[in-house]
């Protein structure tokens, strides 16, 4: 179907994205998976382009463009050869929106240069262990200690851990038994801080070109100049970014079901069985017929919420929705193009492979399908 979506402004940069995704990403990403990461010099390719730094500030070498769908267009460009950038849609599509709403004019000055030329890597953690969704049941605690904050806890599942130069923890800094929800802070910790240790690195089933870590705070000593935002507000700034967040989710879950798609119909047209091309078979036309069916329906959603973000408008529950409806199409939808390829799909040589395991964690992380289900219960007053 037409996409109506994107300005002329919009496929320049894809032009861009796509240029760098074949010639700089492609090449060199079997070689990344086998090592866990991204190397840091790509980001400061990236950052030369300009792709990092589209949505900051030009006075801090930025490109002044705090548009979302730039966002999406590297997504697609990334699905469409068959890549997951991982990490950089983390550091540009979770955490730089918490450094542009809350850092302070100060903060802008000391990190907003090299978050725009790649030099500085991010991380945010979160998550901890036995606390996944229950945002307002963090357990990692920050002490007022005249200019500093003393932070202790633990964090795990944080991607991009092992690299970053900055790390978004939310921590609490109020105890009141009473409000959960009010007390939790954001702090920006810098590597090499004291007490601040990355523990494992968690082996992953898919996602491979990102390094996902366990990380510890003991008494790591953070300069109240380092806080991100007020003071015990965290709980509403998460639940603010936790909509893009979401939205992001499901950008890369209909790019990816869609390439799934491209792959089955290249492959079934190269290889025969019983003389004939797969291609030719009834089943297999009815089955990419149905899956298109299937990603288009996800696209028109997609980009609805994608338009309502951009002007302000997506409500927590629609962004539910739609990455309920999209993570869900995907896994149903990838799994049925690696059916076509046989025993070949099966084989990580072959794409179609990767895209299945990559698809699993879109319907867990960001929030599960049954936290996405129970979100949108509530906005039905259920």
């Amino acid at each position: 179907m037409r996409r109506d979506l994107f300005t002329e402004d919009h496929e320049a940069f894809r032009e861009l994205a796509r240029d760098f995704v074949e010639k700089e990403v492609v090449p060199h990403y079997p070689q990344w998976e086998k090592g866990g990461r991204m190397p840091r010099e790509v980001f400061e390719q990236m950052g030369e382009l300009g792709i990092l730094g589209v949505a900051i500030p030009e006075e801090f070498g930025g490109g002044g463009q705090p548009d979302y769908r730039y966002n999406v267009v590297l997504q697609e460009e990334a699905a469409r050869a068959l890549v997951t950038l991982s990490t950089v849609r983390t550091q540009l599509e979770v955490i730089l929106p918490y450094f542009l709403h809350y850092a302070n004019a100060e903060q802008r000055q000391r990190w907003f240069p090299g978050l725009a030329a790649g030099r500085l890597l991010t991380a945010i953690a979160m998550t901890e262990p036995g606390t996944g969704s229950d945002l307002a049941g963090m357990r990692t605690t920050a002490a007022r200690d005249g200019d500093d904050y003393i932070v202790n806890g633990a964090k795990t599942f944080i991607t991009g851990g092992m690299q970053a130069d900055l790390v978004i923890v939310v921590a609490r800094t109020s105890t009141d038994p009473d409000n959960r929800r009010k007390g939790l802070t954001l702090f920006v910790v810098e590597d090499g801080m004291e007490g601040f240790t990355r523990g494992r690195e968690l082996e992953k089933m898919g996602c491979k070109v990102q390094d996902t870590a366990e990380l510890s705070f003991v008494d790591v000593r953070v300069p109240a100049a380092n806080v991100l935002g007020e003071v015990d507000e965290a709980f509403g700034y998460l639940g603010h970014n936790l909509a893009q967040e979401r939205l992001t989710v499901a950008v890369g879950s209909v790019a990816q079901a869609r390439s799934a798609i491209a792959a089955a119909i290249d492959y079934t047209r190269n290889r025969k069985a019983f003389g004939t091309p797969v291609a030719s078979f009834q089943n297999t036309k009815f089955e990419l017929a149905a899956c298109s069916t299937e990603v288009e329906a996800a696209q028109a959603m997609l980009d609805r919420a994608v338009s309502l973000h951009v002007e302000g408008e997506l409500s927590g529950a629609d962004a539910a929705r739609t990455k309920l409806f999209c993570t869900e199409m995907q896994q149903r939808v990838v799994d049925r193009c690696l059916q076509l390829f046989g025993g070949y799909g099966y084989m990580m040589e072959y794409p179609i492979a990767r895209l299945y395991t990559d698809a699993r964690v879109a319907r867990i992380y960001a929030g599960t399908s049954e936290v996405m289900k129970v979100m949108i219960a509530k906005s039905l007053g259920l």
